[in-house]
């Protein structure tokens, strides 16, 4: 779902070509206010915002802002901006945030997965010292067993993700 915030005339036209070239529902607000009551209330992809009518209400725009969530906001101009150039602004925009998303989720499994590589070398070098402890309970020894076996387990499963 996407929302605009425009108080133009041309406003709801421009509403109806980006619901139909996205694919998206789009609900319109004719204030900056109104729009922050609104993105507290929804959860939107992107918030289109008339350039103009957002520099009249700043405090507002603050509020708009800080309750988008996720959304990705785009600015464009209602007066000198045609439906098309919005529908591409708003695809493009949309595009960038989801490749950054794309990069972001990537790195976050890299790091994960190392910090995980290492723990699991740590329980494998730690458990395999235990065993060398001379005169072993026999229990003992075979969790500690288990838990090596658990571990070489898992650290191929990592290697596979890679």
């Amino acid at each position: 779902m996407i929302l605009m915030v425009t108080s133009a005339k041309a406003g709801q036209e421009c509403s109806r070509i980006l619901e139909t070239s996205l694919s998206e529902t789009v609900e319109l607000a004719e204030t900056v206010r109104k729009g922050a009551s609104l993105a507290r209330n929804n959860d939107y992809t992107a918030i289109v915002l008339d350039d103009p009518m957002v520099e009249t209400e700043l405090e507002a725009l603050d509020t708009l802002l800080h309750n988008s969530g996720m959304a990705v906001p785009v600015y464009v101009n209602m007066a000198i901006c045609s439906a098309d150039r919005m529908v591409r602004e708003v695809k493009s925009a949309l595009r960038r945030h989801n490749e950054a998303r794309l990069v972001a989720i990537r790195a976050a499994e890299s790091l994960l997965r190392s910090e995980i590589r290492d723990a699991v070398t740590g329980i494998l070098l730690s458990s395999e010292l235990a065993l060398k402890v001379p005169e072993l309970p026999y229990d003992a020894e075979e969790k500690l067993k288990s838990v090596c076996h658990l571990a070489s387990q898992i650290r191929s499963r990592l290697e596979l993700v890679q």
